[in-house]
């Protein structure tokens, strides 16, 4: 049992499943009721421009190109 729950059971002096019980139907009550629209997060891009290590397709020639041909 939690703090919180065993801090409720204290102050209510009701019985622990009946607080269960009720916690559980208003989250679930919550869970029905559809939020606020949102608007789209959307971010800006922008050119990073060539890349330094040539294609990063190939990892080994990227860390060979970086850390030199003893990377291992």
């Amino acid at each position: 049992m939690t703090a919180r729950l065993k801090a409720a059971v204290r102050k209510q002096r009701r019985p622990l499943k009946v607080l269960v019980n009720e916690a559980l139907r208003s989250g679930l009550d919550g869970v029905d009721r559809p939020g606020p629209a949102r608007r789209p997060f959307r971010t800006k891009g922008f050119n990073l421009g060539p890349s330094l290590v040539g294609s990063l397709d190939n990892v080994e020639e990227v860390l060979s190109r970086v850390e030199g041909e003893d990377h291992r």
